[in-house]
């Protein structure tokens, strides 16, 4: 009897100690599952955010222009090209801002934004064409973008480009302007008129009327930044409003300083005017 009792005891300790070897084997498999488990999702959960805002489309540019001189070739090419890096800049904000802002986020910080950088590149190729042969015109058209993506709703058609287009052809002739009461803010831009050096009666339409449209840029600049108080996060006013209505102001003022350059020299640092400022 009490030889055998050692004999139970070690067969009872075998069987206590599989048992718990199975026990932690499964606690182990179980753990690694559970931890496995929020990697698998997290990378599921990521994929579909990258995809999720989907893709800007825009219409191609350069198979609907005529031919192209050689002596406008280079200067062509190198704005084909920066329609391409507008487009790859706008799809990279798609892709950082989702779940920013409200409904018309899309449309007012990057579809339409990015139709203005277009129109501006767009008249830039027009005008080096035109200096040697017939200018191309109606090229404005192929400046909206959609957005294509499932469920966007109105984002993906770009409904709130037109209207900037429609307004741009009003305005004073003013370089700055204030804000409404709204508490958003007031833009100030410099004055332009006042920087320029005599402009030659052959400039002096054209140059008028890039003066009238860079007070048109502002009061639509404003507009904007009155009614989307309260979008997007800190950047928002200088990303959405602020930096896009400097682009513009650049390809204005270029034109202007071209214009005098026809008759006379080509006055010189008026892009230093370009960048405008919210005051609170």
């Amino acid at each position: 009897m009490s030889r055998a009792l050692p004999k139970y005891n070690k067969r009872r300790v075998a069987l206590i100690g599989s048992a718990a070897a199975v026990a932690l084997s499964g606690a182990v498999i179980a753990t690694s599952a559970l931890a496995g488990t929020p990697a698998k999702s997290d990378g599921a959960a990521n994929a579909r955010t990258l995809a999720s805002p989907g893709t800007i489309t825009c219409p191609d540019v350069a198979s609907e222009l005529p031919a192209v001189p050689a002596s406008a070739k280079a200067e062509v090419d190198r704005n084909l090209t920066l329609l391409q890096t507008q487009i790859q800049e706008a799809d990279k904000r798609l892709q950082t801002t989702v779940g920013q802002g409200g409904p018309n986020f899309v449309n007012n910080a990057i579809l339409g934004p990015l139709k203005d950088k277009r129109v501006s590149t767009l008249d830039r190729i027009a005008i080096a064409i035109g200096r040697t042969t017939t200018k191309p015109t109606g090229l404005d058209s192929l400046a909206a973008c959609t957005l294509n993506a499932s469920g966007s709703g109105s984002a993906a058609t770009g409904a709130a480009a037109p209207s900037t287009a429609a307004t741009r052809q009003s305005g004073t002739g003013a370089s700055t302007t204030a804000g409404g009461s709204t508490g958003a803010g007031t833009i100030t831009c410099p004055d332009v008129a006042s920087e320029l050096p005599a402009v030659p009666a052959s400039a002096k339409a054209e140059v008028d009327r890039n003066l009238t449209l860079l007070q048109t840029q502002i009061q639509e600049a404003d507009k904007r930044l009155q009614t989307t108080v309260g979008q997007g996060g800190p950047n928002f006013v200088n990303n959405a409003i602020l930096g896009p209505l400097k682009d513009k102001r650049v390809s204005t003022i270029d034109r202007i300083a071209i214009a005098i350059g026809r008759t006379t020299t080509k006055p010189t640092g008026l892009d230093s005017l370009a960048a405008c400022t919210l005051t609170k």
